[in-house]
């Protein structure tokens, strides 16, 4: 299963559909704490989320789920990237570090090298 973490719903929608337009198994949650309390981190294969959001971030999620020894490829999207936050994502073992707005399908290659498929 492939979890998207974005709190604007249109882009949310949006990565969803693509998704599951390419027969993945998707599940959506508009908060980094809605992917916590669903208790899906062990059936999460790749994790795509936003960095920036209200409540926890998307670093923050990172390091609480490599805290908790739950180790899930994570793919990170946002609208304000820069250097520092790329690497602190990268060093942490994020698979990739998108700006957006990205190609479609170069975040669909990201997910299939996340899910090794």
């Amino acid at each position: 299963m492939v979890a998207v973490i974005e709190d604007d719903e249109s882009y949310r929608a949006a990565v969803h559909r693509l998704l599951k337009s390419a027969g993945l198994s998707v599940q959506s949650f508009d908060s980094a704490e809605a992917f916590l309390i669903s208790g899906r981190q062990h059936e999460t294969g790749c994790l795509i989320s936003d960095i920036r959001m209200p409540g926890m971030s998307g670093l923050e999620l990172q390091s609480k789920l490599n805290a908790d020894h739950c180790s899930i490829p994570t793919i990170f999207i946002t609208a304000h990237g820069d250097e520092k936050m790329r690497m602190q994502a990268m060093r942490a073992g994020a698979v990739k570090f998108l700006t957006k707005p990205f190609d479609g399908e170069t975040l669909l290659e990201c997910v299939r090298v996340a899910l090794n498929v």
